[in-house]
């Protein structure tokens, strides 16, 4: 596949902005340490079901002292309808500890600081420097990996291939929302198995065919 021009990308994201100035992510949170725990939590779950288990989680933990202060225990109960409960759990206190211990209870706003917590990868420590810090990072999630390479945008034999590919791609003036517009659009219409071409916004420049046609029509 012919990977999209610079014209195209900014094309294409001329047209996201158009339609969703500010993008928000879809996790609950109320600072920056439950944002980090719930991209922690979310890894191979939907960010639905675990806004579930994060209520009552968060209002009894919004600190990493108050965190630690449930333990392993309390905290696997509370997230245990979230897939991988038993290591996330695990994960979540363990950090907790390392940011009182090395942080003094903060989130750091290093990518390196981020990645030497338990359970966070650099995916997660780009949605927390994004979101929180405001950095213009991407987070390449299955949603972001899949519309890199079937649009052309950014094609991508892994998801660090993606993202360079998109830095590249993506104008400067849009990359602080970049991963959001184009996970929100993997998620809701760019889907897996069934992309929804026939009332996708950026059609006229994705690469992707055959196009999905409108449900009762054939292709033409």
């Amino acid at each position: 596949m012919k990977t999209l021009t610079r014209a195209e990308a900014e094309a294409i994201f001329e047209r996201f902005h158009a339609i969703e100035p500010e993008p928000k992510g879809e996790l609950d949170y109320v600072n920056a340490f439950t944002l980090l725990v719930a991209v922690v939590l979310s890894a191979q779950a939907t960010d639905t079901g675990v806004n579930k288990a994060t209520r009552a989680l968060f209002e009894l933990a919004p600190s990493p002292a108050a965190m630690v202060a449930l333990g392993v225990e309390r905290i696997t109960e509370l997230i245990r309808t979230i897939g991988l409960y038993r290591g996330k759990a695990k994960n979540v206190f363990a950090l907790s500890q390392i940011l009182i211990e090395t942080h003094n209870g903060e989130v750091p706003a290093e990518r390196e600081a981020l990645e030497a917590l338990p359970g966070v990868g650099r995916k997660t420590a780009n949605v927390v420097l994004n979101i929180w810090f405001k950095q213009p990072t991407i987070a390449v999630d299955t949603h972001l990996f899949r519309v890199g390479n079937r649009t052309g945008l950014a094609p991508g034999a892994t998801p660090l291939a993606v993202e360079l590919a998109l830095t590249k791609q993506v104008p400067e003036r849009f990359m602080l929302h970049a991963h959001h517009w184009l996970i929100l659009h993997g998620r809701y219409i760019c889907k897996a198995r069934k992309p929804e071409c026939w009332r996708c916004p950026i059609a006229e420049w994705c690469r992707y065919e055959p196009k999905t046609p409108l449900p009762g029509r054939g292709l033409s």
